[in-house]
């Protein structure tokens, strides 16, 4: 049975940034592959809808988004988006530690992130009072970091200073009961290793029992922590993983749909086609067909 190694403790994700101006953004159109698999990373995400519509699942919760609408992530939320209709959205993330290291930090600025479900949310609302303020300063945000005209890495950690500020104050909520505090962060890394083991190793014919041995929990249990973190039971969502690498497979065309099947972990054709249309909403045959 495979293990789980200690390398595999880390977050998934290790975004590496220039360390005097840590910071990405840009704007993406749809949802690719990638980014419907749960991942997580050691930097704050911000994202802004421009157009379209999608939804993303973030600690086990759905938020339904459309444009005009601003989501926050934090360092290691376990999360994935997907696309519903003409999906482009900006993507600003950086770390942290740009804005801790200054020595008149303020110790409040991150609390949107470090207290969602407590005082904040995940997503705000494209109504909310303050989301006019919140919009302008996005969008000059993006601007000043395209132009990089003179001082531009000022400006950009002045208006980053300034959103979190506005969200901080403005966006507030007492008396938040939200599930994520259900869940401890030490419960968290025992999910999140799991899930890298299914996804390095989604061919095996792994067991809730063996899957929850990893993590020495029983399978009730670890099945109950689970289905709270993710959103769904652990064995769906290990074929949710199997179908995403079998439609990479069907897109090269160079394969027999029962190789594939076989490769992606699924003992019979049967079993494959009917889960493959139940979830991807299609055949797996028309799928290839449609992707020569």
């Amino acid at each position: 049975m495979p293990s789980i190694l200690r390398e595999e403790v880390v977050p998934k994700e290790k975004v590496k940034m220039n360390k005097k101006y840590p910071v990405y953004i840009g704007d993406t159109i749809g949802v690719t592959v990638h980014y419907q698999k749960l991942h997580w990373h050691n930097v704050l995400e911000i994202n802004y809808i421009k157009s379209g519509t999608g939804y993303y699942i973030i600690n086990g919760q759905k938020f339904d988004f459309q444009q005009g609408d601003v989501l926050l992530i934090n360092s290691n939320d376990l999360h994935c988006a997907y696309e519903t209709k003409d999906l482009v959205m900006t993507v600003i993330t950086f770390d942290s530690t740009w804005f801790i290291h200054n020595l008149r930090f303020d110790p409040e600025l991150f609390s949107p992130f470090r207290d969602i479900d407590k005082h904040y949310t995940n997503l705000i609302h494209r109504d909310h009072p303050a989301m006019d303020r919140l919009r302008s300063l996005l969008l000059e945000l993006q601007l000043e970091h395209e132009r990089e005209q003179r001082s531009y890495t000022t400006v950009v950690y002045s208006l980053i200073l300034q959103f979190l500020t506005i969200v901080n104050r403005e966006c507030r909520i007492e008396g938040i009961c939200g599930s994520q505090h259900l869940i401890s962060e030490r419960q968290y890394e025992k999910i999140r290793q799991v899930i890298m083991v299914m996804e390095q190793n989604f061919a095996h014919p792994w067991t809730l029992e063996e899957l929850a041995s990893l993590v020495y929990l029983s399978p009730s249990r670890f099945s109950e922590i689970f289905k709270r973190a993710v959103g769904m039971p652990p064995m769906l969502y290990l074929i949710h993983i199997r179908l995403e690498q079998a439609v990479m497979m069907l897109e090269g065309g160079h394969m027999k749909i029962m190789d594939i099947a076989l490769e992606c972990g699924f003992r019979t054709l049967t079993n494959f086609n009917r889960l493959f249309k139940k979830h991807i909403g299609m055949t797996p045959k028309t799928s290839q067909k449609q992707n020569p």
